[in-house]
């Protein structure tokens, strides 16, 4: 999905190629970016009102993204922006750094839930989710990461409990660093435009007609989001893949 022939490599800069996934920045740039954070325990998370919650595994919620201005608000980036919508309608902030991540916790109704936010580049995402499913045992079943999808129609939204990294290197990376199976949570950007390369395409940012879609979009998977640390996959997947795209109704 994201892989193109190796002739349009040498377009882009390091940084830029990185952030489709085509190659890897070095190990010494990467660590000069991103400092070992300080790691803060996870009792934190925990409230004197909930007690129930501290029994609870805790959900994982990553959205994928590249760090930085340039890349701000793109299609590439479109787990980075539900994940924020997110955080905002739950009140939970991601305004620390662990974890090569922009990293928080908080509760989606009792459930306690971490979001992640890596900070890693596009193609190096699992160096980060991997290091945070190890240090807090989470359940792998109970990691969703919402990213991009070229292979879905524009806003449309697709949950499913496994899969492969369907050409997606942030995913590829993931995968490599998780034994077993986790959900998804897909976002559709739509394919490029005739014979638009890829890479291009999905660094372009939206037109104003596709934010009104998306905000649509955001609101269906806030909602899912909800139901699945709720009620179970079963119930958010139900909703998710029978939701109706905007104007469809």
């Amino acid at each position: 999905m994201y892989n193109t022939a190796s002739a349009f490599l040498p377009r882009y800069p390091s940084a830029a190629a990185a952030a489709v996934g085509y190659l890897r920045l070095p190990q010494k740039t990467l660590t000069a970016l991103y400092k070992s954070p300080t790691v803060k325990p996870m009792s934190s998370i925990s409230t004197a009102a909930e007690p129930e919650a501290e029994k609870k595994k805790p959900w994982l919620l990553v959205g994928l993204g590249n760090p930085g201005k340039l890349y701000s608000r793109t299609r590439h980036n479109v787990g980075f922006e539900l994940l924020d919508f997110i955080g905002e309608a739950e009140g939970i902030k991601t305004d620390s750094v662990s974890f090569k991540a922009a990293f928080g916790k908080g509760l989606i109704g009792d459930v306690p839930v971490m979001l992640a936010k890596p900070q890693t580049f596009m193609n190096a995402s699992g160096e980060s989710v991997g290091a945070i499913v190890s240090y807090y045992k989470i359940p792998e079943n109970q990691v969703l990461v919402m990213f991009d999808d070229m292979d879905l129609p524009f806003a449309k939204l697709r949950l499913l409990p496994k899969g492969g990294h369907g050409g997606h290197n942030g995913m590829r990376s993931i995968k490599s660093r998780l034994k077993g199976d986790f959900p998804r949570l897909r976002i559709g950007i739509g394919r490029p435009p005739g014979k638009m390369n890829p890479a291009s395409y999905v660094l372009r940012p939206f037109t104003r007609e596709e934010r009104q879609e998306l905000d649509f979009t955001f609101q269906n998977g806030l909602e899912a989001v909800r139901i699945l640390v709720k009620e179970g996959f079963n119930k958010s997947a139900t909703f998710v893949n029978t939701a109706k795209l905007l104007g469809q109704v």
